[in-house]
């Protein structure tokens, strides 16, 4: 099986059955194994729910990712993989000979799978992107795809209705851009970067632009933890001169509960403290998540501060759990956003179909998978749930 995604219309609480397939709700010797392209829960969130322990087969940094992210948040998971994903290491599972791709994707560590088996050759895409800090991963598989495709399952988030705007083009380096001169814009207020953990290029992105112009990054215990399990030379790791460690009260009682308190001794030396970031607010790059608005206020740190929002702007509107923009306005907090979707252009996927050259091109991953027949060649759209033989 390649991938086993959670709806994103559901809830990770209350996750629907599993798909009709032999060997997901009772042992059976035709699933030989169950292969995670990528971190992302809409990818991987069903296979919590598998019983026993399935063969599972996940990318290593992806695998040291969701164990962290499990402790502070239900997007992530403890899985006990069967294997590891490495990039271009082929391995037997089966009948099955199975190649993975690493690409540029929001998620790090992510791959498209190239499935060999009864002579038939099948490649998965995976999600990705050629616009990122990794885009060279990419532009390999354009340069040098694997050949003598049989079908080509292609993901098509932006491929849209006609109707629908298309979504920005922005590039990672034009987050770090406009990062950069808001941090220089920014004066003596602080700059608050509101963006997902588990986005590890945005980090390392978002790091580069407060080097850049002599501010310190801050990075809460939740980024702390993934920076350090993914180990990558990019990224902002504790200790360093220009790192520091805030631990939210939302994240102090979460350690306090479990009684996990190694994970906040282990960074004592790099802490940064309520009390302090008023005094040095004009110094710091400050990792922010919505429930951190009561405290911040209280610490006083927010005269001339601007809001740096680096994720889908789809979020901020979505009141829920409060109106962040409201917030921002009530205390005189500039507001931009800057973001860089994880998925490739329609030009890039296209361009990634010419170059595979499939026999087939199967829809996946889309609100629109009629549209691809005016955009790419040797469509073939199967709906949900059909079994189909290429």
């Amino acid at each position: 099986m390649l991938d086993l995604g959670l709806p994103l219309d559901a809830e990770l609480a209350a996750p629907p059955p599993l798909p009709p397939v032999p060997g997901l709700c009772e042992w059976n010797p035709s699933l030989v194994g169950v292969l995670v392209s990528h971190g992302h829960p809409d990818h991987w969130g069903l296979a919590t729910c598998l019983p026993g322990h399935p063969r599972i087969y996940i990318g290593k940094t992806t695998a040291r990712i969701l164990r962290e992210a499990k402790f502070f948040t239900p997007m992530g998971a403890g899985f006990h993989a069967a294997g590891f994903l490495r990039d271009r290491e082929p391995f037997r599972l089966g009948p099955f000979r199975i190649t993975p791709y690493l690409l540029d994707h929001s998620a790090f560590d992510a791959y498209a799978l190239l499935v060999d088996a009864g002579g038939r050759r099948l490649l998965y895409s995976g999600d990705l992107r050629a616009h990122g800090r990794r885009a060279a991963l990419t532009e390999r598989l354009i340069t040098d795809p694997p050949p003598n495709i049989d079908v080509l399952l292609l993901e098509g988030t932006h491929v849209r209705a006609e109707r629908v705007p298309a979504p920005s083009s922005n590039t990672e380096a034009d987050v770090e851009t406009t990062a950069a001169d808001i941090c220089r814009g920014t004066g003596t207020g602080m700059v608050l970067a509101a963006y997902s953990a588990q986005n590890v290029d945005r980090m390392a992105t978002l790091y580069r632009a407060a080097r850049a112009t002599g501010r310190t990054f801050v990075l809460d215990l939740y980024a702390a933890s993934l920076a350090t399990a993914v180990e990558d030379a990019d990224l902002p790791i504790p200790g360093a001169e220009d790192v520091l460690i805030y631990v939210p009260q939302a994240q102090r009682m979460k350690v306090k509960h479990a009684a996990e308190f190694h994970r906040v001794n282990a960074l004592n030396h790099a802490r940064i403290y309520p009390e302090q970031l008023a005094k040095r607010a004009g110094e710091l790059v400050l990792t922010f998540r919505a429930s951190m608005c009561r405290e911040l206020v209280r610490a006083g740190c927010l005269t001339n501060a601007a809001l740096l929002w680096s994720m889908w702007s789809g979020y901020l509107y979505d009141t829920r759990r409060g109106d962040l923009r409201r917030w921002a306005t009530e205390r005189d907090i500039t507001l931009t956003v800057a973001h860089a979707s994880g998925h490739a252009t329609v030009g890039d996927l296209q361009r990634v179909a010419r170059a595979v050259r499939a026999r087939q091109v199967v829809p996946i991953h889309t609100a629109a998978p009629g549209r691809f027949d005016d955009l790419f060649e040797r469509v073939r759209a199967h709906p949900d749930g059909e079994w189909w033989e290429a």
